[in-house]
């Protein structure tokens, strides 16, 4: 049974920090690429940031660039997002996610999805 399961979440003024992080069981966790999304009310579900299996790619949305930092350990099977700088706009459900195929931050190409963490930053 595929499990992602992420914590971290919570609410914070807009300046500050917040560290998400994602278990993942049940598949070959180190052989995909794992990726962050969130989405807003009314929005559509967007990527935030991904990182290749090995962990020496990754790739950011624009809007995150120079503030968040994600990571993996493959020893531990967990995938995590650090936040800092936060804005706002970054609120939303934050969701982790093993892509299938190509390594993009493109929600068609996620296989296994979690079930998300809150994230609200207040101005």
């Amino acid at each position: 049974q595929v499990r992602l399961v992420e914590s971290g979440g919570g609410s914070v003024q807009a300046g500050g920090s917040l560290r998400l992080s994602c278990a993942g069981s049940g598949y070959a966790y180190s052989s995909y690429c794992m990726g962050w999304f969130r989405q807003a009310p009314g929005k559509e579900r967007e990527g935030v940031a991904v990182i290749y299996g090995g962990g020496g790619i990754t790739w950011y949305a624009d809007s995150v660039k120079g503030r968040f930092t994600i990571s993996r350990d493959n020893t531990k099977n967990t995938l995590y997002l650090q936040m800092n700088s936060l804005k706002p706009e970054d609120t939303g459900m934050y969701y982790c996610a093993a892509v299938k195929a190509a390594c993009v931050g493109a929600p068609q190409w996620v296989r296994y999805w979690g079930q998300g963490t809150q994230v609200t930053v207040s101005s």
